[in-house]
């Protein structure tokens, strides 16, 4: 797999990401709410996402991972990836300004 079809891969799953995994808290998806802190795709397709959570004790880290999941289900069934690991980290640590644009707005955290 060459780096510009892992790019574009990357890309595919940040987009579903986006688009199907939303915060039950704060009603706004994971990629725009800066939780998401990387994607990696190895040779063999299998898919890592280093991402963090609001808060270090959040109840509902369990529901994000199954929600990552499910997200990416169409891209394994298709052959696209393979495996996918979740991997919450704590460093360094989410705070506002990680938001999009898009984020603050919706949820009206001032710039």
């Amino acid at each position: 797999m060459s780096t510009e079809e892992k790019q574009e891969l990357i890309e595919r799953i940040e987009a579903e990401l986006e688009n199907d995994v939303i915060d039950p808290e704060l009603g706004v998806d994971i990629v725009n709410l800066g939780l998401v802190y990387g994607i990696d795709v190895d040779d063999d397709k299998n898919v890592k996402i280093t991402m963090t959570l609001t808060s270090m004790g959040c109840p509902l880290a369990g529901t994000i991972v199954s929600d990552i999941k499910t997200a990416l289900k169409d891209l394994q069934e298709f052959k696209e990836i393979n495996e996918v690991d979740v991997d919450i980290v704590w460093n360094p640590p989410w705070d506002k300004d990680k938001m999009s644009r898009y984020a603050k707005i919706a949820l009206g955290v001032p710039d």
